[in-house]
């Protein structure tokens, strides 16, 4: 297992990725554009979620495919995002045939940046309706990391987090690749250092190259969370998406998506509490041509997790820092 050419997500053919940022407001929209319908899913492991159009994704429900997701900030007004992407989307006349019309299906899901020292005095109506669209138009195979879209504002219990990505090319034929959002109530970092505990899945010091500490902090079980900090230290939230370019069923997409989940918990600690929403999408394009077979499907799954956790401290580690930052970047401490 190595990275991909470029180490992201659209390393996974049949992908775009777009980012919109609004450094003012310290939030922003990143979409992941499907150049054909892709077969999805979703799993939601954290105790405070924000999305729409999740309950399709089940395996059971009818629509097979979606056109784009979208990560976005801006807690539940966010989620307008999606309905800007949506209408990106009609204009290109995109979306689930029902007689004349076409409805584009675009998942969404939030992370709760309102408390981050950005100006969220927006008026009636909040700018992640054209924030959307704008992550759609700028949808291509590079994008930036760090403090762009979705991981604009984002904060961590340590530093500042961000927007991440990272790619696995398998044995097997199959390419893995994951985008996230880090804004995790917990921390990406161990104890009090700058290592990361995604250290033991790094790929040629994508994210600093420190390795685990020597020794080990005596304080690295204690868990480090945003509310040690402050007490009202509730603006949290992971989200992601997992791709691969292999055939896929709802069910092994879903399958995909837990899998995945245990990059969380490889990349931060504590992940998946009750005032997280920790979420992560699977898309599959199935632009290999082939579906795994049984035994190729767990090292798909593993390379999830394993892919997951790069992308996560990727995120941490590519933030940048701002004038009037509650937390410092990593590349500042």
């Amino acid at each position: 297992m190595r990275p991909g050419e470029r180490n992201l997500i659209t390393d996974v053919a049949g992908l775009q990725v777009g980012n919109a940022t609004d450094h003012v407001l310290r939030s922003g929209v990143t979409v992941v554009f499907c150049e054909e319908p892709a077969t999805a899913a979703v799993q939601v492991l954290g105790g405070a979620p924000g999305t729409r159009e999740t309950d399709l994704l089940e395996p059971h429900n009818t629509v097979q495919t979606v056109d784009a997701v979208v990560l976005s900030g801006g807690s539940a007004f966010g989620l307008d995002a999606a309905t800007g992407v949506q209408a990106g989307l009609r204009e290109r006349e995109r979306g689930f045939a029902v007689g004349p019309h076409r409805v584009p299906i675009v998942p969404a899901a939030i992370l709760f940046d309102l408390m981050n020292a950005g100006n969220k005095d927006w008026g009636r109506y909040s700018p992640y309706r054209d924030l959307g669209y704008a992550a759609l138009e700028n949808a291509g195979v590079d994008f930036d990391t760090g403090s762009a879209g979705a991981g604009t504002g984002a904060l961590t219990a340590s530093f500042k987090g961000g927007l991440g990505s990272a790619s696995s090319m398998l044995a097997e034929g199959f390419t893995v690749g994951a985008l996230v959002a880090v804004n995790a109530l917990g921390s990406a970092t161990i104890g009090a250092t700058r290592h990361f505990w995604a250290a033991p899945f790094e790929e040629n010091g994508e994210f600093g190259g420190l390795g685990l500490p020597v020794p080990f902090p005596q304080d690295a079980r204690i868990p480090r969370t945003k509310l040690s900090a402050r007490p009202t230290g509730t603006e949290n939230t992971t989200i992601a998406v997992i791709a691969t370019d292999a055939q896929l069923t709802k069910a092994e997409a879903k399958r995909l998506a837990i899998a995945a989940h245990d990059g969380f918990s490889r990349a931060i600690w504590p992940s998946h509490t009750p005032l997280d929403g920790d979420l992560v999408f699977a898309l599959a394009t199935g632009k290999s041509g082939r579906a795994p077979a049984p035994e190729d499907f767990i090292a798909l799954c593993a390379a999830a997790a394993a892919t997951m956790a790069r992308a996560i401290a990727r995120g941490v580690h590519d933030a940048t820092p701002m004038d009037g930052d509650v937390q410092p970047s990593w590349a500042e401490r």
